[in-house]
């Protein structure tokens, strides 16, 4: 009876920018866990590549592109989800960017692409499948904040600021939705191997210094992520609402 808890069978997951990396491996877990899944990103082929290799381990997958930063193409695109691969069931709002540089030497329309990328596609395609979810009394909502929501790091001030925000923007999901019958929370990974930190995983004195800080003392594994996520998608989570779970070696569990 306990793993049942954890089966998604028959559900629907739509995980945005998850062409490559976390998002990938988030759908993977998802599908493995019997989701059906529905992938999203700007680039077609890569997304039919993606769902080419999930199909391949039997995994049910569509695809669904449209740029998250467009408030008119999500609502399209959500809508169009809906009419013909079913209620959307499990939404993983995974897309961001990351763009390096001190502070003061930021440039403002930098800033505004990262807001745009990490803090308005949250609230659109959010916003776009809640409101399906709401008719239905019920819905999975997670949100990939990090652990840079609680701690900056010199060069990513602007990052660090997008991640708090949606860390609070989780927080009021759940105050507006729960009494829908909506569950609403967040993800913050730690350091791990992705396209995004490709830069710092080459470089041998930045991940030196990760395993100082880390206890676990390495970098994290995309797979590692899949357990959060197929917990908080499924019905062992269903009192689980407004939360943050880090998945970070226990970088912000030491000094």
């Amino acid at each position: 009876m306990s793993l049942k808890l954890f089966d998604l069978s028959g559900r629907t997951a739509l995980v945005t920018g998850s062409g490559q990396g976390i998002g990938y491996s988030l759908a993977e877990g998802l599908g493995r866990a019997g989701a059906r899944v529905v992938l999203n990103g700007r680039d077609g082929a890569k997304l039919d590549a993606a769902a080419e290799r999930l199909r391949a381990e039997g995994i049910a997958v569509e695809t669904s592109v449209f740029d998250v930063t467009d408030h008119a193409a999500v609502k399209a695109g959500v809508d169009r989800i809906e009419a013909e691969i079913g209620p959307i069931d499990i939404l993983v709002n995974n897309a961001g960017i990351q763009r390096r540089a001190p502070l003061e030497d930021y440039p403002a329309e930098t800033w505004s692409e990262i807001m745009r990328a990490n803090v308005d596609s949250v609230f659109f395609v959010g916003q776009a499948v809640a409101k399906h979810m709401i008719a239905r009394k019920r819905g999975r909502i997670i949100n990939i904040a990090s652990l840079q929501a609680q701690a900056a790091r010199y060069s990513i001030a602007p990052y660090t600021a997008t991640k708090g925000a949606v860390l609070n923007l989780t927080k009021g999901m759940c105050t507006d939705w729960a009494r829908h019958g909506l569950q609403i929370n967040a993800i913050g990974p730690g350091y791990f191997e992705t396209p995004l930190n490709q830069a710092l995983v080459d470089d041998p004195k930045f991940t030196e210094w990760l395993k100082i800080r880390t206890p676990t003392g390495r970098w994290g594994k995309v797979e590692e992520l899949q357990g959060a996520c197929i917990f908080l998608a499924s019905d062992a989570a269903t009192f689980v609402n407004g939360q943050i779970v880090y998945v970070d070696g226990g970088v912000l569990a030491t000094l």
